[in-house]
Parts: C-alpha cells; structure tokens; sequence
C-alpha cells in the first residue's frame, strides 16, 4: 500500500485543518487505518484509528472531541479531521495502515505501510 498525505499548513490555535491521506496499491478496506504525530524531540503518538468499515473510531485523549477521523473506501482515502488546534498539536502528522489483529490498534508496531507526513504548525 502507498500512502501519500497532504493538508497539513502553518494556522493559528483555534484554527481548523483537514488532512487526506490517499491510498494505492491494494484493497484499501481490508486495512485499518490511523493518523500518528511526532512532535520535535518527542516519539511517534498515536492519534486516532479507524476500522476496516469506518464503524469504529479511537482517538488519544489529547486529541478527543476536537479531531475526528473519517474514511471513504470508496475513494480509499482517510481522513483526519483537526479542530480547536491547540499550539501543542504542532507535530509532523502520519497516515499508517495495518492489519491488526484488534480491531482498531494503538500502537504503531500493528502498522505496516506509513505515508510520507505531512507537517501541521499552530501558532500561538
């Protein structure tokens, strides 16, 4: 699977971005789906995952009820949906896919392709 994301830009906190990631290469819905972020001189974080269908969501404490994730099999793109930025968000943002044996997977290891990140800096 190629994952290519993009939307990522320089906004102000309290601002809104939407991130895509398209996928290629293989069936699209037979992956989970998750957006991670690594922050400078941090480790890669989970963000939030998506189910094969989209029935199911998971998100970070950090990130719930400002950013949603969302995808459409049909276009096998995902999305990450970001709100209220906060100056804290300000990370290199990653789409990944997996096939975890769960559901949705937390962990970065349940992941086997990662796009290339796309860069999201909030201004305070």
């Amino acid at each position: 699977v190629q994952l290519q994301a993009s939307g990522g830009g320089l906004v102000q906190a309290g601002d809104s971005l939407r991130l895509s990631c398209a996928a290629s290469g293989r069936t699209f819905s037979n992956y989970v789906m998750g957006w991670f972020r690594q922050a400078p001189g941090k480790e890669r974080e989970f963000v939030a995952g998506i189910s094969r269908s989209g029935g199911r969501t998971e998100y970070a404490d950090s990130v719930k009820g400002r950013f949603t994730i969302s995808r459409d099999n049909a276009k096998n793109t995902v999305y990450l949906h970001l709100n209220s930025l906060k100056f804290e968000d300000t990370a290199v943002y990653y789409c990944a896919a997996g096939r975890p044996r769960t559901v949705i997977s937390r962990s970065s290891r349940d992941y086997d392709y990662w796009g290339q990140g796309t860069l999201v800096t909030v201004s305070s």
